[in-house]
C-alpha cells in the first residue's frame, strides 16, 4: 500500500532515530512530509539540517517545540524568551529548505505552574503576554506560532493551556497568519466543546483558518506509568478519527496532518517498522476520510 500524500512523521514517532536516519527511512516508505525536532536539528546543527532536508525532497509540516512561557519576569522568562526567538529562526530556515509545501509553522507547549506557585490564571496570562511580545518576530520571518492546547492531565507540569478554546482565546487577539492552533486528537479528543471549537477555529478564513496543523494518535487505555508515553497508532484506541477529521476538513484545512506518537514500545522498535506500521494505520483510519466527500460545517459540528 503505497503512503498517503497528506501523510506526515512527526520525528517524535522515531524518538531515537538520528536526523539522517529519520530523513531517510520516511523517504524510503514513500511519504512525503515530515515534522522537525529542535534536539535533532542542533545534533547536526541548523544549516547542515536544512541542507539536507533539501536533499530529501521533503516537505517540512512543523517544527516542535517552543514556548514553556509561564516562568515569572526574570531571567529564567527572558531567556525562554530568547530561545523562542531563536526557534522562529530556525523554523523560517528548515521552511524555506524543505520540498514546496513546506509549512513554517512552530509548535508551541505553554510550561506548566511554576515550582512553588499555585497560580494557574496568572500562569496562563503569562502564555498570552508571551506571545503578545513574540508574535512581531513571527510576523517578520513568516512564521505561524501554534498553540498546542495539551490533555489537562498536563496542565501542572507541561501545559496550562488545557482545550482548544482556551487556545484560540489567545490566538484570536493576533492575526491569523501569526498566531494559529494546534488540534492533537490525543489531547482533545475528550472535550465535549471540540468541534464547536474546531468550527471556531475555521473561522478566520480559508485553509484551516485558526488551525495551523493537525495532528492524529490514539488513546487507549491503561495509560502508562509515565503518562506522557501513552500514545498510539491510530485505530488502536477510542478516538474517533472519522468524526474530528470531518470537522478539520470542513474548516479548509489543507496541509499536511502529521502522526506524533511518544510510546516506549514504539520507539524501541526498527524505525522502518514503525513508519511503515504508522503509514497503514493512518490510511485506515484517517486517509480513509480524507479521501471521502468532505461534509458542510454543520455537519461536521454535529458530528
Amino acid at each position: 500500500m503505497s503512503a498517503h500524500p497528506r501523510l506526515s512523521i512527526n520525528q517524535a514517532t522515531l524518538k531515537y532515530a538520528p536526523y539522517d536516519d529519520a530523513l531517510r527511512v520516511v523517504r524510503e516508505a514513500g511519504i512525503e512530509s515530515i515534522g522537525l525536532w529542535r534536539e535533532p536539528v542542533a545534533e547536526v546543527g541548523l544549516a547542515e539540517a536544512a541542507l539536507r532536508l533539501t536533499d530529501s525532497g521533503l516537505r517540512m509540516s512543523t517544527y516542535c517545540r517552543a514556548g514553556f512561557f509561564t516562568a515569572p519576569e526574570g531571567p529564567e522568562r527572558r531567556a525562554s524568551l530568547d530561545d523562542n526567538r531563536r526557534a522562529i529562526d530556525e523554523t523560517a530556515t528548515l521552511a524555506a529548505a524543505g520540498a514546496p509545501g513546506s509549512e513554517a509553522v512552530l509548535v508551541l507547549v505553554a510550561g506548566g505552574i511554576p515550582a512553588g506557585s499555585t497560580d494557574l490564571a496568572g500562569s496562563r496570562e503569562r502564555v498570552r503576554d508571551a506571545i503578545a511580545e513574540l508574535a512581531s518576530d513571527a510576523a517578520a520571518a513568516g512564521v505561524t506560532l501554534a498553540i498546542e492546547p495539551l490533555h489537562p492531565m498536563y496542565a501542572s507540569d507541561r501545559a496550562v493551556i488545557s482545550t482548544l478554546g482556551q487556545a484560540l482565546d489567545i490566538a484570536e487577539q493576533f492575526d491569523a497568519a501569526t498566531v494559529g492552533v494546534v488540534v492533537d486528537t490525543f489531547h482533545v479528543w475528550w472535550d465535549p466543546q471540540l468541534f464547536t471549537q474546531i468550527a471556531r477555529a475555521g473561522g478566520a478564513g480559508g485553509d484551516g483558518g485558526r488551525i495551523a496543523t493537525y495532528q492524529v494518535c490514539d488513546w487507549a487505555t491503561p495509560l502508562a506509568a509515565d503518562v506522557l508515553l501513552s500514545r498510539h497508532y491510530p485505530g488502536d484506541g477510542v478516538i474517533d478519527f472519522g468524526a474530528i477529521t470531518r470537522a478539520v476538513l470542513s474548516t479548509g484545512y489543507t496541509a499536511d496532518i502529521e502522526v506524533e506518537i511518544f510510546n516506549q514500545q514504539i520507539w524501541d522498535s526498527l524505525w522502518a517498522d514503525v513508519v511503515d506500521r504508522t503509514s497503514e494505520a493512518f490510511s485506515a483510519a484517517v486517509g480513509v476520510h480524507l479521501d471521502a466527500a468532505v461534509p458542510s460545517g454543520a455537519d461536521a459540528v454535529d458530528a
